[in-house]
């Protein structure tokens, strides 16, 4: 029975981690650049209604799902049995706590600004706001997707790993 929550948290935290590392990858290589050609206008917008649409059931289950199954596949592989594949899952685990922190500490709190500037139709100063998002809320954005990213190939490999004790 262990071995059945083993593999299906180990599973569970490489699917995570995985749409995780390719939202944040996909905000720095497709849908920030984009943005960036846009007018100060259509960028405030559009991260405003990107910030509130993404607070959702799917988004949750990847966020959270990520650190959790992370969390539980490590506990779950605590022992002398498993040294080819916890350091794997600490990594990772410690890669996506990262994450987490420059999100709640970094990039929510731009989110939450950029929000608070209001309609884009009564912003005096669309060009101040973006300045003051763009850059660092970008910067920060690709390190979430370089942290994320090597969190889930530690995950890969921690699977190669456990799939050759079976």
């Amino acid at each position: 029975m262990l071995k059945l929550f083993q593999t299906i948290s180990l599973i569970g935290a490489t699917t995570t981690m995985g749409l995780m590392a390719g939202l944040f990858a996909a905000f720095s290589y497709a849908i920030m650049p984009g943005l960036g050609r846009a007018s100060d206008r259509t960028f405030v917008e559009a991260v405003q209604r990107i910030n509130v649409a993404i607070l959702n059931g799917w988004f949750a289950v990847g966020f959270a799902g990520a650190i959790v199954f992370t969390g539980a596949a490590a506990a779950l592989h605590l022992g002398d049995g498993h040294r080819a594949v916890l350091p794997w899952l600490i990594a990772a685990f410690v890669l996506y706590a990262a994450v987490l922190a420059i999100t709640f500490g970094i990039n929510i709190p731009l989110n939450d600004a950029i929000e608070a500037a209001g309609d884009v139709d009564r912003v005096p100063d669309l060009a101040a706001v973006r300045a003051a998002f763009e850059t660092k809320w970008v910067r920060w954005n690709a390190v979430r997707a370089i942290l994320s990213t090597a969190a889930l190939a530690c995950l890969g490999w921690a699977l190669i790993r456990y799939g050759r004790t079976l």
